[in-house]
């Protein structure tokens, strides 16, 4: 059960859900209306889904990743997961400097071109879940696995309540792999159960939230 919650751990990594999330959304069948389905992201050209991969990947997961481990080098941080509470304050403002910076080069590739508005909101979200889980953190060492799963959910819902056709099990997956990484991270005590639902669900408001009103 331990190598199980540590494989679970790593593969539902933080920094890996804006990507999974993108994968279910970009790649599942879905209709946003019957006449107006700009904000689809199912029906972008397979170039253009490849590009915000591309670039979700090195915004969210490359350079993130990459700044962590020489954090880590140069002993900001004792290790990658970051179990003290203390040294999460600087990791979690290069992620939400990674998140901005990646919102407004989107705004800028746009220049006035008809975009999907999720690809705006699901980096801005993460710069509101990550301030806020900046504030948290002075406050308890908040579940930051748990906050990944929270953004999955959060897209995911928000994603699916303003589109007519799309697929449910999506929901229920993010939802199953919610309770997955949650019970991982509480079997492996790196968490208690409040800083779990407290990640988990803050996460997913705020996501919700700017994903929908956008």
């Amino acid at each position: 059960m331990e190598v199980f919650s540590k494989v679970v751990s790593w593969v539902f990594l933080p920094l890996l859900m804006p990507i999974y999330a993108l994968l279910l959304v970009m790649f599942v069948p879905s209709n946003q209306d019957f006449f107006y389905n700009e904000d689809c992201m199912y029906t972008i050209a397979l170039p253009a889904k490849k590009a915000l991969l591309y670039m979700f990947g090195i915004f969210c997961v490359v350079a993130p990743g990459f700044s962590f481990i020489l954090l880590q080098r140069r002993k900001v941080i004792q290790s990658i997961e970051m179990e003290n509470r203390k040294e999460r304050n600087i990791p979690i403002i290069i992620m939400l400097i990674y998140c901005l910076v990646l919102y407004f080069l989107f705004l800028v590739k746009a220049n006035g071109a008809i975009i999907p508005k999720f690809v705006f909101s699901l980096p801005l979200s993460g710069v509101f879940v990550t301030s806020t889980f900046f504030f948290l953190n002075k406050w308890r060492k908040v579940s930051i696995h748990a906050g990944g799963a929270g953004i999955l959910t959060g897209f995911i819902l928000a994603y699916i309540l303003l589109h007519v056709e799309y697929e449910l099990w999506m929901l229920t997956l993010s939802i199953f792999i919610s309770g997955l990484v949650m019970t991982a991270r509480l079997y492996l005590k790196k968490h208690t159960m409040t800083e779990l639902v407290v990640g988990w669900v803050t996460a997913t408001f705020l996501t919700f939230t700017v994903n929908f009103f956008y």
